[in-house]
């Protein structure tokens, strides 16, 4: 049996033409973009281009796009560079208990710096409390950060009524949004969000590693937090990763082809895993939201690193939550803000699909945990 990779939430494979442009790049064009003689032209070729196909893809302006090196950098551009700009004036933010560490961690550092941060809850499903965002927001709100798609159990979160609700309180609070697990399985558009900043990720959507960007609303105050030679208006200073940025626009470009074949595939997968395993497993738990890509399931009696290894001793790839946070287990935010007790969310996995994966694979996955559980579960008893 060859590989099965379920854990495209951590991770995806580059597609073909992704490497191809890249590699063009490397070869052919590696000219510094800031440099004033033709390879250097030729080479600011490549960034326009990938802006252009990115700013389409969001119906917005190319200007308002900022490469970064990836998600992280640009939520804490997006965190600690508005939360900097305008502390003389406001200095409370509000966020929801289900973020990446990306979001968390800035964060964290903001309160330490004399921020105030208001965690919103969730309910069972990871929808955020509408209602307890309009009890938060208050005249020195600085800004409301709220991801879009969560990356452990999927929940899409109302961004276009969180928008709506910021605007309408006080037009001056920032809304950003963490698209990183959004972009690619939705139509993302900003202006339509009322969003004032998103933070996007290449190696999610079949691109590289090492480049994302930012979207950020022209008139929006941000502060830089990298300083040097002044690239992207200043906005983020260090040489462009070219040949990063011509791969994350070539798969921006393909993700967005035949969207709504891509992701009825990966739904269909998805839908069709989680039926099975419901109907055909025992003491399981589906907790899942409306993402395309994203399945979570709890199986009762069993620690969740143990299945882990149990399914990749078959080769089969998934993920005991986000493998951003660190390679080593620890309680989940977000299981524990949709209500799982400790039982629940120490054996849960998440499976995330793909393009390149097949429902014949899932097929596979399904009857390598039913072979698999019942042995480990007396096992856990002794």
């Amino acid at each position: 049996m060859s590989e099965i990779y379920f854990d495209n939430g951590a991770t995806t494979r580059a597609l073909p033409q992704v490497r191809e442009i890249m590699d063009e790049v490397l070869e052919k064009e590696y000219g510094n973009p800031s440099s004033m003689h033709m390879k250097g032209f030729d080479a600011e070729k490549y960034v326009n281009h990938a802006k252009e196909i990115i700013a389409k893809s969001l119906k917005v302006d190319p200007k308002e796009i900022y490469f970064t090196s990836g998600g992280t950098e640009a939520n804490n551009l997006a965190l600690i560079g508005t939360a900097f700009a305008n502390k003389r004036e406001r200095k409370h933010i509000i966020t929801s208990c289900i973020e990446h560490a990306s979001v968390y961690n800035p964060l964290s550092f903001l309160e330490d710096e004399g921020f105030e941060v208001t965690y919103l809850p969730v309910d069972e499903h990871g929808i955020v409390d509408l209602e307890a965002l309009k009890k938060a927001l208050r005249k020195d709100t600085l800004m409301v950060s709220i991801m879009c798609v969560n990356n452990e159990i999927g929940a899409i979160e109302p961004v276009e009524e969180i928008g709506k609700i910021v605007k309408s309180f006080d037009p001056k609070i920032v809304f950003h949004t963490d698209c990183i697990q959004a972009y690619g399985k939705l139509n993302c558009y900003p202006k339509k969000w009322k969003a004032d900043m998103i933070s996007v990720s290449g190696h999610k959507i079949h691109g590289p590693k090492g480049i994302g960007f930012i979207y950020i609303k022209n008139g929006t105050k941000i502060k830089p937090i990298i300083w040097g030679g002044n690239q992207q208006k200043g906005m983020r200073s260090g040489t462009e990763n070219v040949p990063g940025i011509a791969g994350l626009g070539k798969a921006a470009e393909l993700i967005y082809e035949n969207h709504e074949e891509k992701i009825a595939h990966i739904r269909e997968i998805k839908d069709h895993f989680i039926k099975r395993v419901m109907e055909e497993i025992p003491d399981v738990k589906d907790n899942s939201g409306d993402a395309p890509h994203v399945a979570s399931i709890s199986f009762l009696g069993v620690r969740s690193e143990v299945l882990l290894h149990a399914l990749e001793e078959r080769e089969i790839y998934v993920s005991a939550g986000s493998a951003c946070s660190s390679n080593k287990p620890e309680v989940s935010g977000t299981l524990k803000g949709i209500g799982l007790t400790k039982e629940y969310y120490e054996s849960t996995l998440r499976f995330s699909f793909s393009i390149f994966n097949t429902v014949e694979e899932a097929d596979i996955c399904v009857e390598a945990l039913k072979e698999l559980l019942p042995m480990l579960r007396r096992f856990t008893r002794r």
